[in-house]
């Protein structure tokens, strides 16, 4: 026996349980993007790759509401999105404001502190969202270059209106950034109508894919910004421009190579994730067959149905429901209840996955989805089912059936 081979059996081929995601994400990817993905693989430069680039470039610019040429995909999993718009937008130096009403918040902070900003942040108490007249305030205040603004934090399931800011900030002279990923295409966006710079998402949420790709929107303001940023790093300095201190600092999320890439010039920066492109442009072209008003409104309908299921249960609802995600709703764990035993319980004994959350809701509160392919009446009702079976497990008084009774009133008052 060579000395290389394995002492222990190698194990099978892959052979995942079937469970279904009902967290915040990520959520269970409509069959149809799976099946995209098994695809056949073809070089970067086939014909038919960049074809299927330039389609995905345009689906998304229906997801997004936008006639943005910059529309186009960053390979990697909704951070990398995050980033790569983040450290290209922000030079070291500048001041950068960012609203933080969740974890998600927090992160946005982070990366634009390792782009070397000067970041000014203002908080609410997680659970609410900011007023329009305290953003403008800080931007009047902090008078930042870039505003950068969670839509949708999943960590608390608050959605911060946006649909005023890209005014506000277009009277500031100020970058508005947005991070989606919780919220595209589960919850109205409107990238062009509300005056944004620069989004991003990933697919594990809304989008109903896997976890890997994240489209990105840059308006052409945002490409200038980027463009001048390439000038310095290819020697082309011209009076008043920046200094060469301002290199991106990194080379795969340089959104001016990256725009390259994705350009008519299509020049080589890395090896365009094959499989990832196919599924991407699958959960697009899903959301405009049936309809982007049409999928918003299902999702509204399924978290009304998961509301109206866990409020029927006794359960409290975390946070300012009126502001709360279409997607995702956030409980209170009732006493005596051990969270993480019950969320086991679901996905051992049901198959089927909740989420707890973050820091200070951490172990308090279950966070409970309603997503992509998941946001349908059938996965609401046998969540609300397998809940209730837990909850009576673990000691809790649930009255019988009505989670299930309440959720499907829902959906039988409803359209879709």
């Amino acid at each position: 026996m060579s000395t290389t081979d394995p002492v222990t059996p190698l194990p099978g081929p892959i052979e995942p349980p079937p469970r279904l995601l009902m967290g915040p994400g990520p959520i269970s990817a409509y069959p149809s993007v799976l099946r995209a993905m098994s695809a056949p693989l073809v070089g970067q430069y086939d014909p038919f790759m960049t074809a299927t680039m330039t389609e995905t470039q345009e689906l998304y610019r229906g997801v997004w509401g936008t006639r943005n040429d910059a529309t186009l995909l960053v390979d990697g999993t909704s951070r990398a999105g995050i980033e790569a718009a983040m450290i290209s937008l922000i030079r070291p130096g500048d001041r950068v404001l960012v609203p933080v009403f969740g974890r998600f918040g927090h992160l946005l902070a982070e990366i634009a502190e390792r782009a070397m900003a000067d970041v000014h942040t203002i908080e609410v108490e997680w659970g609410q969202v900011f007023p329009v007249s305290a953003i403008e305030e800080a931007i009047a205040r902090v008078k930042p270059a870039l505003l950068g603004l969670v839509q949708g934090d999943t960590s608390t399931t608050m959605n911060q209106p946006l649909d005023e800011i890209g005014a506000i900030c277009d009277r500031h002279g100020v970058l508005f950034y947005s991070d989606a990923t919780a919220s595209l295409g589960g919850n109205p966006f409107e990238a062009d109508a509300w005056g944004l710079d620069a989004a991003t998402a990933g697919l594990q949420k809304c989008l109903g894919g896997p976890s890997g790709s994240a489209p990105i929107t840059l308006s052409d303001r945002a490409v200038e910004v980027v463009q001048a940023r390439k000038k310095i790093e290819a020697g082309i300095r011209e009076p008043g421009d920046p200094s060469a201190s301002d290199f991106v600092r990194s080379n795969y999320f340089d959104l001016g190579m990256i725009l390259d890439y994705w350009g008519p010039r299509r020049l080589n920066h890395h090896t365009e994730a094959t499989s990832m492109l196919y599924a991407a442009r699958e959960c697009a072209r899903l959301i405009l067959l049936e309809g982007r008003e049409t999928v918003i409104e299902r999702h509204r309908v399924a978290g009304a149905a998961m509301l109206a299921g866990v409020e029927a249960l006794g359960l409290v609802v975390f946070g300012d429901v009126a502001h709360k995600m279409t997607n995702v709703v956030a409980v209170e764990i009732p006493d005596g209840v051990p969270g993480d035993e019950a969320r086991a319980a679901m996905l051992d004994d049901f198959g089927i996955e909740i989420g707890t959350s973050f820091g200070p809701l951490h172990g308090r509160v279950w966070r409970i989805g309603t997503m992509g392919y998941n946001a349908r009446e059938d996965a609401v009702l046998t969540t609300l089912a397998a809940l209730e079976a837990v909850l009576r497990r673990f000691g809790a008084a649930v009255p019988a059936g009505a989670g299930v009774e309440a959720a499907a009133d829902v959906y039988r008052g409803a359209s879709v």
